[in-house]
């Protein structure tokens, strides 16, 4: 019997609610304009921060407020090089030495820069 009651019916799809007799929280519409030309408008409270981009509703594109102010620019970090990352953990004078202290080594002709010692154990094996 509830089946013939429920035939016909989208229950899912629509609301039989309705707005009357509801006092809605004051609303303002603002404006937004795409680079393609479509102009469309969204419902914000008046109490709201708005946003200067919004998607646009046609093409999916940002949209920016109409009359209002640009996104603000983000500030963008410096690439870190690693130059920089080294003097963080190094001094210069510190770095003076090292370089001073291998080419020592390499002066000397103690250490074969053509060979590895890996591919020398290879080698003899």
């Amino acid at each position: 019997m509830s089946e013939r009651a429920l035939r016909g019916t989208r229950l899912v799809v629509t609301s039989y609610e309705t707005d009357r007799g509801i006092d809605l929280a004051p609303r303002q519409a603002v404006e937004y304009a795409c680079e393609n030309g479509h102009r469309f408008e969204m419902p914000f409270s008046v109490e709201a921060e708005i946003p200067s981009e919004w998607e646009c509703k046609v093409c999916g594109v940002q949209a920016l407020l109409v009359d209002g102010e640009g996104p603000e620019e983000k500030k963008g970090k410096p690439a870190r090089t690693h130059w920089d990352m080294l003097m963080e953990r190094r001094t210069r004078e510190e770095l003076e030495e090292v370089l001073a202290e291998r080419l020592a080594v390499l002066r000397s002709g103690t250490m074969n820069i053509a060979v590895h010692p890996r591919d020398s154990k290879r080698k003899s094996a």
